[in-house]
């Protein structure tokens, strides 16, 4: 072979590598998101916690509230789960990583599968959404 075709061969090789090695994205969180209504009333804790739920189930999640101030969301794709962590008040929430499975999280790098972030992004649309449209 020549030379140009063990150039070719190599970055075939090389590409290959890189694809299959490739690694997930940053685990993505929202921290302190600012509870905002379309009226710029004040909304209850009993009502982000209803409002915050609502959006999660529209949005395919599994939603629990074991404590006052806390909702754990659970989303199943396919064989992976992700759970996290919704600590809320009436003027603030955030999304956290709770736990996943199948979703190749690395603690040390703070890593996880690269749909994990659209499915946070999409669960924080969803509560905006749901908050900017309460009343109280």
């Amino acid at each position: 072979m020549n030379r140009m075709g063990w150039r070719g061969v190599a970055v075939c090789v090389a590409l290959i590598g890189m694809i299959g090695c490739r690694g997930g994205g940053q685990v993505y969180q929202v921290k302190d998101a600012p509870v905002v209504t379309a009226s710029g009333k004040a909304l209850s804790m009993d009502q982000v916690r209803k409002e915050i739920i609502a959006a999660g189930v529209a949005a395919g999640w599994q939603m629990a509230a074991p404590k006052p101030g806390e909702i754990v969301g659970t989303l199943n794709v396919r064989s992976h789960q992700a759970v996290v962590s919704i600590p809320y008040t009436a003027k603030s929430y955030s999304i956290l990583y709770k736990d996943s499975s199948n979703l190749k999280y690395d603690e040390a790098a703070q890593t996880i599968h690269e749909n994990y972030a659209s499915w946070i992004q999409r669960l924080d649309g969803a509560i905006r959404s749901r908050l900017s449209v309460a009343d109280n």
